[in-house]
């Protein structure tokens, strides 16, 4: 665990971005019942919390991906954090929408790209990997050289990481769902007993035998 694995992990739960209730699951859209509510657009509204995450995703970029020209947003979560960011660091930024508008120029890529330059991806949150994936894909095709992904939170799912894995797509994330685990019992957000349920369910999302009937 690193220092900033571990500070994000603390302001990440001391403003409930990330909240676990395991004896009172939620439910996801898709019927999954999760022990985990995750939220990082709270990061915006907590200006410690914020620069923490906006500075640590600066350095992490100057030092996984030094050769970053673009940092590009993923619609609509990491659009905030890619344009903060990219202001640290004085880089242009842009944003890929979820779809290509049906007006105007049409465009799905928004911000000046050339083919050819280099672009680090900015996103907020991976579980699966598909959404970020999808981005990568678009700004590949429009002729960009995708370095990577910066991510501030990832649960580390192993659908996600073989997604990642396939589609050649590296990404770094400041923390995840370990470390939180782990600080969220030694901070008494959660029993030390729960971890196992927790990793239980990152391991399995299908799989209920985690939750104490």
């Amino acid at each position: 665990m690193t220092d900033i694995q571990k500070l994000i992990a603390q302001d990440l739960l001391k403003i409930k971005a990330v909240f676990f209730r395991p004896d009172e699951p939620f439910t996801w859209a898709s019927g999954i019942k999760s022990p985990v509510y995750c939220d990082n657009r709270l990061t915006l509204t907590a200006p410690e919390v914020r620069n923490h995450v906006e500075n640590a995703l600066a350095e992490t970029i100057r030092r996984e991906y030094p050769e970053a020209e673009v940092l590009m947003g993923t619609s609509t979560a990491g659009i905030a954090h890619a344009a903060i960011t990219a202001h640290i660091m004085d880089l242009p930024m842009g944003y890929v929408r979820s779809g290509a508008k049906d007006h105007g120029r049409k465009n799905q890529i928004e911000g000046r790209l050339e083919k050819g330059q280099k672009v680090v991806v900015v996103e907020d949150l991976i579980s699966t990997g598909g959404s970020v994936i999808e981005v990568v894909n678009i700004l590949r095709e429009a002729g960009a050289e995708v370095l990577g992904v910066v991510s501030i939170f990832t649960y580390g799912m192993s659908k996600g990481l073989e997604r990642l894995a396939a589609a050649e797509v590296k990404n770094i994330s400041l923390t995840n769902f370990d470390v939180i685990a782990q600080i969220a019992a030694e901070e008494n957000y959660i029993r030390p007993e729960d971890i196992a349920r927790l990793l239980a369910f990152r391991n399995n999302p299908s799989d209920e035998s985690w939750i104490v009937k």
